[in-house]
């Protein structure tokens, strides 16, 4: 998928509302013995990046320093279901001490009469942590009025002729 038709994916109206962060992630990844392992994660979206941040020591660390290929998936309950996916890969930083989209994510999350004892157990508990930021390399916005899976359009349009 070409860059500008990935950006203008990301642009419109249904992906803006899913990359918002009100709804976390599942994230998607090679493990290293083979399996493919899906997770709910936070995330920050900076207008080109995802970013996750996560333990130094979680096995998803590992694996993706052995394969960073990855997909993402957002997606709403409601009907009908809104979806964006997103595929690229994944790289990694490890940051002293606590990286600042971990705590703009958080930040709506933790109640305010909450966030100082928060804020205070999470620097206490890592002294490290490690950034992932993915640069979406395909994406799609899946709404069920405008946009079909591609399976669902193409049977569709069968039923048509």
């Amino acid at each position: 998928m070409r860059r500008r038709d990935v950006a203008k994916e990301l642009d419109g109206p249904v992906a803006r509302r899913l990359l918002s962060g009100a709804i976390p992630a599942r994230f998607a990844y090679l493990a290293l013995d083979g399996t493919p392992r899906a997770i709910p994660i936070g995330f920050l979206w900076n207008g080109r990046e995802v970013v996750m941040c996560t333990a130094t020591n979680s096995a998803k660390v590992k694996a993706l320093k052995a394969n960073p290929q990855i997909a993402l998936t957002i997606d709403t309950t409601d009907h009908p279901p809104q979806i964006l996916l997103i595929r690229g890969a994944a790289s990694l930083e490890t940051v002293d001490g606590i990286p600042d989209e971990y705590l703009q994510m958080q930040s709506g999350l933790v109640p305010a009469d909450q966030l100082d004892g928060w804020l205070a157990g999470v620097r206490e508990l890592y002294r490290q942590m490690v950034r992932v930021t993915v640069t979406p390399t395909w994406a799609k916005v899946i709404d069920f009025e405008k946009t079909l899976p591609s399976a669902v359009a193409e049977l569709a349009a069968k039923r048509q002729r």
